[in-house]
């Protein structure tokens, strides 16, 4: 089941975020996040409880996904790609038509999942990720 996020989330998307990423979010950055009126996250449950994640955020009719992930103990379940389907369908329902999102460049899970999704290469960022350091793939999925 995808639904909206609540505050009893943030310790089950802290655990998620610090499983997932090289430089995760703080509790704090997770916080804010949750607390502004332009970012919007998303949780899938399992065996009722939050299996992953989507954070995203929309200005101008665009979205741009900031952060996915699905705890270990879940992965290849393609609970992913459901949490892209409800971001989208989200999107849609208020008015947005472009998707973004920035990727590890070695992240090759993560790239073949945005590209089934309808995502494409259009940029790349030198540089971009520390620990290690890397380049960031710039993907877009216009005109939903």
């Amino acid at each position: 089941m995808v639904r909206r996020m609540c505050k009893e989330d943030l310790d089950a998307v802290e655990e998620i975020e610090q499983l997932s990423f090289s430089v995760p979010w703080s509790r704090s950055m997770l916080t804010q996040g949750f607390l502004s009126a332009l970012d919007h996250y998303l949780i899938i449950e399992k065996e009722g409880q939050p299996a992953g994640y989507i954070n995203f955020r929309f200005l101008a009719g665009e979205g741009e996904i900031e952060r996915i992930a699905v705890h270990p103990r879940f992965r290849g379940q393609g609970l992913g790609r459901k949490l892209m389907e409800a971001m989208e369908e989200y999107g849609e329902s208020r008015g947005v038509t472009d998707f973004t999102l920035e990727v590890r460049s070695s992240n090759e899970k993560a790239i073949n999942l945005y590209e089934s999704c309808g995502f494409v290469k259009e940029a790349v960022r030198k540089g971009y990720y520390r620990h290690p350091s890397e380049d960031a793939i710039i993907m877009w999925r216009r005109g939903i």
